[in-house]
């Protein structure tokens, strides 16, 4: 439950601070003279929970309990379900049916490149481990 707590914390910081980005970044370079209250609000809490999604869901990968490809499956099915709801919600991708395909899609690609480079990263990080102990 701690490490619930401070990752929710983190996550919701950190999403935080990626609306307070782009709100400059936008107003910076984008020409406005001046934000849109309402739209900033919208933007800055799905910003907020989107970091809170993304920071708290990999605990999934923390259980012992579930194999590693229920770990996968659960953790896919939550960010993706729930980032599709928060987007669609938000306004963040259009609701119809072409643009809710393409973001799954797009979502499929880049869960599997991510978890493939996870995967070798902690595979290798292992055989290193395991050849350090070999040695002594």
């Amino acid at each position: 439950m701690k490490t619930f707590i401070i990752r929710s914390f983190i996550g919701i910081f950190f999403g935080g601070f990626i609306a307070v980005l782009i709100t400059n970044l936008n107003i910076l370079f984008g020409g406005f003279d001046m934000i849109d209250g309402p739209l900033f609000l919208k933007n800055s809490i799905g910003s907020v929970l989107c970091g809170w999604l993304f920071t708290v869901s990999p605990l999934y990968f923390e259980n012992r309990n579930l194999k590693l490809s229920q770990q996968t499956i659960l953790h896919f099915l939550t960010v993706t379900i729930l980032y599709l709801i928060l987007a669609l919600t938000i306004g963040w991708i259009p609701f119809n049916i072409t643009n809710i395909l393409l973001t799954f899609l797009i979502s499929i690609v880049v869960y599997t490149i991510f978890w493939v480079a996870f995967y070798l990263y902690f595979k290798n990080q292992a055989r290193k481990l395991n050849d350090d102990l070999k040695k002594l």
